[in-house]
């Protein structure tokens, strides 16, 4: 009974021991984790506060985020429809997660750029969560330092943490893509497809390259069979397309598929190129190239040294072949047509971002050899390379959404002035009633301020969250020629001409123009020239009593 005792004690302790280092790693492993996703998730939010202001191509989005964010009729897609439609579905969701935030702030009477900060940290959050899903598959399946290079060179680039919080279709499409990566690498295929197939038919039309060659490779290598697939990706088609089409039907007020006419605009009309043309290249090594301009992947240019245009990651470890291949793929294709830009592909760039991390790891693991302990250097010294290329990126968006801060700085001054200035509350009884033949019928007291935002300020940083309270009105009608401005009251103009008759230039706000070459440290410096100026009109005593810095 002694023995039997002992024995059960023994092995009693033995299985607490073994409970309490289980329970260990686990912590452990927990904390990496979310330890992954913290520095990641700095790394956005500090995006997003440094640079807040949007482009003209997310304005679809930021408008439709703000009108289902504050649950009122804000949404100005009828006034300003653009080239073709976009769905609202994306900016729903978005403004639904992020309206109890944003509903806190407006009881707080809080400015309303404090909303675009609350709009993009949704979605940078949603972004980051599928790219974590992503993440835990790449360490599933190739190890935890695979993973841990992963992040590093996620971190260290510029493109994906700061446009992850950017409301574009393609960052939209970019969830579901990383999605359908971590679906692939789990051996889901079916989900992978189907996953593809949403961000196809409702955010992005151009997905369809890389979904067209992953499901031929799935079905070459029987991962899946062309039966069932039809059976399951027709059935989720079907979805997406009714989904899209009620939604954004209602949303329109007219009959509207967007990707299809999207599709319809680009490829068959061909009409893509009114966007702007870049040079399209036959080479095999375009992503190699797109690779080493937008940051030094580490595979992408090592691979120069064994003379091949395949990325070193697949030459180390032959798996990755399978789950590069259509990357490359969708990349060659997208080539070919007339309009590009970076964030189109951007969805490769977490696939390449695992080739590149499987080569880095076998770097290091192989560090101490001596062939190897050259490639480590290399590798070391683009990690460096692309840091410093994201700084520069980083640096030149700062300077790159000019209006945004000239109407900020206008604010600023306005108000400034009205709350401390004896004068002000008399000036402006005094001031007169202001008329604009070109705002409609829309009537002014003398207390307003009216600001007239021209085309030019309303691409480059100017949204409605950028919108302060009464007494400011703003106006971005379209086609006012600047010779009759003199004939309108506007009290402000926010406007890309440096003259306009009947106003007089207050302050420019410049921004960032190109980048220069120059021996010494550093190397490289941003230039700056006035971008946007702002004009007060010189029949306002208010405006022209106070001291302004000029624009000279």
């Amino acid at each position: 009974m002694f023995h039997l005792s002992l024995s059960e004690s023994q092995n009693g302790s033995g299985s607490s021991l073994i409970g309490f280092r289980r329970s260990l790693c686990l912590i452990e492993e927990l904390e990496s984790v979310i330890g992954y996703d913290l520095l990641l998730g700095s790394i956005a939010a500090f995006y997003v506060f440094m640079v807040p202001y949007t482009k003209v191509e997310e304005s679809f989005n930021v408008q439709a985020s703000l009108g289902g964010c504050c649950l009122c009729h804000q949404y100005d897609h009828l006034e300003f429809p653009g080239v073709v439609p976009r769905t609202f579905i994306g900016a729903i969701l978005v403004s639904i997660l992020a309206s109890p935030v944003v509903s806190v702030m407006s009881l707080l009477h809080l400015p309303k750029i404090y909303s675009l900060f609350a709009v993009r940290l949704v979605l940078g959050c949603i972004i980051l969560w599928t790219i974590r899903y992503f993440r835990i598959q790449i360490r599933k399946k190739f190890g935890e330092q695979v993973e841990a290079f992963f992040v590093i060179l996620t971190g260290i680039q510029f493109h994906v943490l700061f446009y992850c919080t950017r409301p574009l279709p393609n960052i939209m499409a970019l969830g579901l893509v990383n999605l359908a990566y971590g679906n692939w690498l789990k051996g889901h295929f079916y989900a992978a497809l189907n996953c593809l197939i949403f961000a196809t038919l409702i955010f992005r039309c151009d997905i369809l390259l890389l979904l067209c060659p992953l499901g031929l490779e799935l079905l070459l290598t029987k991962s899946i069979t062309l039966w069932k697939a039809l059976k399951c990706c027709i059935g989720t088609a079907l979805f997406c397309i009714g989904l899209t089409v009620l939604v954004d039907t209602i949303m329109w007020k007219k009959f509207v598929w967007p990707e299809f006419q999207v599709l319809w605009f680009n490829s068959v009309l061909n009409r893509s190129s009114e966007w702007g043309v870049s040079f399209v290249t036959r080479d095999t090594s375009l992503p190699l190239v797109f690779h080493f301009s937008t940051s030094p992947f580490v595979a992408c240019s090592i691979s120069s040294f064994v003379g091949e245009s395949r990325t070193l990651g697949v030459i180390l470890d032959r798996r990755v072949v399978f789950y590069i291949l259509p990357v490359v793929s969708y990349v060659l294709l997208y080539s070919k047509l007339p309009h590009k830009e970076l964030r189109f592909v951007i969805s490769s760039v977490p696939m390449f971002n695992l080739s590149a991390a499987i080569a880095a790891s076998r770097i290091y693991n192989n560090r101490k050899k001596s062939f190897w302990k050259l490639l480590h250097i290399i590798l070391l010294g683009l990690l460096m390379v692309s840091l410093g290329c994201t700084i520069i990126t980083f640096m030149a968006s700062c300077e790159n959404y000019p209006s945004g801060y000239a109407l900020k700085d206008l604010h600023k001054k306005d108000n400034l002035h009205m709350r401390y200035s004896k004068a002000s509350k008399e000036s402006r009884l005094q001031s007169e009633k202001l008329v604009y033949p070109h705002v409609g019928s829309l009537t002014n007291n003398s207390t307003e301020r009216w600001v007239h935002i021209d085309p030019f300020s309303a691409m480059n940083g100017i949204s409605r969250f950028c919108e302060d309270k009464f007494p400011w009105r703003y106006c971005k009608e379209e086609g006012i020629p600047i010779q009759e401005f003199n004939q309108t009251n506007f009290t402000y103009l926010l406007n890309e001409h440096s003259n306009i008759h009947g106003f007089k230039c207050l302050f420019a706000v410049s921004g960032f123009s190109r980048v220069r070459l120059q021996i010494g440290i550093p190397p490289i410096s941003l230039l700056k020239e006035p971008k946007v100026f702002i004009h007060g009109n010189i029949r306002s005593k208010d405006v022209m009593n106070r001291n302004w810095p000029g624009c000279s």
